[in-house]
């Protein structure tokens, strides 16, 4: 009997949250489609994988089994994914760098000048993913390295720091605290903050500096998507953003001010690849940022 992967990922997530509340939150789908996929694939096997109570659910004998098997087999594809996917690129001598937002900042640019000046037979293809999404890329097999803003999970990854860069809150020109030069992160304790559901819950905390210093928490905002959702949203609303100092070169915009917050530690940039299966191109890539971050201290 074939199972669908996904229905598989959906299954491991109810097995682990024991809520199909919370599983379609982590999955980012409807909780009736949820349970309507779990049903499916009870009906498929011949035999329930939960027992659904007023206020909880269990795994049914058959789901404790189920869930290894279930784990290891969306292991091996997912490495299988990988495999072909950097064994296609590689035939065609590309190299594709993952990053979100800016990415490495001025640092990948220079990278990326000096490793095409030495390889001129080979194509970097630029591969941008959503927030926090670029260590599970690698993962995945969508890119052969990787920018990571960190905090990042790197299991399966080599990482190494590469580049520093301060946060800024960006803020809409008509904003009070755009008339200072500088803040402090007790400035923004009111203002509305943007923030994703797309990334890791600690990722999004570090962003945040949550709690703050005095053990408050930030003034959520509305949700965003991607960094040009997150902008227009800064441009048109009270709300702000924090954000590396690169993203305040990078996107200029006339209704935005942007301000450096002078007291939290800065965004830490990681070059990161998978440990296993990488071709040469991956190689020289690294040995190019490493000249390139050397030659910048």
């Amino acid at each position: 009997m074939d199972v669908d992967t996904r229905v598989l990922r959906y299954f491991v997530a109810v097995a682990e949250h024991l809520s199909f509340t919370r599983a379609a939150e982590a999955l980012f789908v409807t909780q009736p489609s949820l349970s309507r996929q779990i049903r499916q694939l009870e009906s498929r096997l011949g035999t329930d994988l939960f027992t659904r109570g007023n206020s909880e659910i269990r795994l049914t004998a058959a789901g404790e089994v189920l869930l290894p098997a279930a784990r290891r087999l969306l292991a091996d594809w997912q490495f299988t994914g990988r495999l072909v996917r950097t064994a296609a690129a590689a035939a065609g001598n590309v190299l594709r760098v993952g990053f979100v937002a800016t990415g490495g900042g001025p640092l990948a640019r220079r990278a990326r000048t000096l490793f095409t000046e030495r390889h001129t037979d080979a194509t970097i293809e630029p591969k941008r993913f959503d927030w926090g999404g670029e260590a599970q890329a690698l993962r995945d097999g969508l890119a052969d390295i990787a920018f990571v803003w960190l905090p990042a999970d790197l299991t399966g990854l080599h990482a190494e720091v590469v580049a520093t860069e301060r946060r800024w809150v960006a803020m809409n020109a008509s904003h009070p605290l755009s008339a200072k030069e500088e803040v402090v992160i007790h400035d923004l304790r009111d203002a509305p903050l943007l923030w994703t559901r797309n990334a890791p819950p600690e990722w999004v905390d570090w962003w945040a500096v949550n709690p703050r210093p005095d053990g408050s928490a930030p003034n959520w905002g509305p949700e965003n998507g991607n960094v040009e959702e997150m902008l227009e949203l800064v441009a048109t609303t009270d709300a702000v953003c924090i954000s590396p100092e690169s993203m305040a070169r990078f996107y200029a915009h006339p209704d935005l001010v942007w301000r450096p917050i002078v007291d939290i530690e800065p965004l830490r940039i990681a070059l990161a690849w998978p440990k296993e299966s990488t071709g040469p191109l991956v190689g020289a890539f690294v040995r190019a940022v490493r000249l390139v971050s050397s030659s910048s201290i």
